[in-house]
């Protein structure tokens, strides 16, 4: 008798068992997202140029790929150290090992339609340039798609000031790898703060996901009931996923000037 087939969530990801899987419901959003971009390149004949900074084994394109039947979007990646797990690292236009606490300054400004920075920020010390330099990449008019773990209001001031000196008092078993602390308001005016752009929509995907309620995840309602308490009361919820516009510049209300694919690739790392 033949092996039963894996369970994929969403039908795209092999590394979660449950359908819906809230924790990959991120992913799921980003791939929509995208998908409902497609159409007007599509019919410009254009490519979407996109960015994935962050891109741990590449979960973003198996979302993504799968609103795409047209082969429209042209994949670019960066991370701290690309993984030798890296899904599809032929279909990657380029890939580069870069911090984003660099300023990436092997990445042109105004280059990308959408940039993705999804659970990376809240590993750095601090904020303020790195949301400056993803502005900085994203094209006039284009889409930066940020997502963080947050806090409930009050709650990201303990964390933030009181778990650090309660770990010096009595340190953890492992190293935590959050040094940020957000609440919904407190992100929002980071980004605000570094980036000309407009917020068009804040939400989230789950306020209470795992543990005794794993099951539950295989569920299309449940995960439908998580993502439209996520719209009405993001702030509550354990993550967040904001999508901002970058705004147009005056000298740049005609077509954005595009970088020459061969300059990405002369500078890209071989995975």
């Amino acid at each position: 008798m033949d092996a039963k087939p894996a369970r994929l969530a969403y039908d795209v990801d092999p590394t979660r068992s449950e359908r819906y899987s809230l924790r990959q419901a991120r992913y799921d959003a980003i791939g929509r997202e995208i998908g409902r971009l497609l159409p007007d390149f599509e019919r410009r004949g254009a490519r979407l140029r996109l960015l994935d900074v962050g891109i741990w084994d590449g979960v973003s394109m198996r979302y993504i790929e799968a609103h795409d039947s047209h082969g429209t979007v042209e994949y670019h990646g960066v991370d701290r150290q690309l993984k030798a797990t890296l899904y599809k690292p032929e279909a990657w236009t380029a890939l580069h090992e870069a911090d984003l606490l660099s300023g990436l300054p092997v990445l042109p400004s105004n280059a990308f339609d959408v940039v993705i920075c999804e659970q990376v920020l809240e590993h750095l010390p601090q904020v303020d340039e790195p949301l400056e330099t993803l502005c900085r990449v994203t094209k006039p008019g284009g889409l930066l798609i940020l997502g963080v773990p947050i806090f409930p209001p009050g709650l990201h001031l303990i964390r933030k000031h009181v778990v650090p000196v309660w770990d010096r008092w009595f340190p953890p078993s492992k190293v935590r790898g959050h040094i940020q602390a957000f609440s919904r308001d407190t992100f929002l005016a980071a980004i605000r703060r570094n980036c000309d752009v407009s917020i068009q929509e804040t939400r989230g995907f789950r306020m209470i996901s795992g543990g005794v309620l794993r099951g539950l995840e295989n569920s299309r309602t449940w995960w439908q009931m998580n993502c439209a308490l996520g719209r009405w009361l993001p702030g509550l919820c354990i993550e967040i996923q904001v999508l901002a516009r970058k705004n147009p510049a005056v000298a740049t209300c005609i077509e954005p000037q595009v970088f020459p694919c061969e300059v990405q690739q002369s500078s890209s790392v071989a995975v």
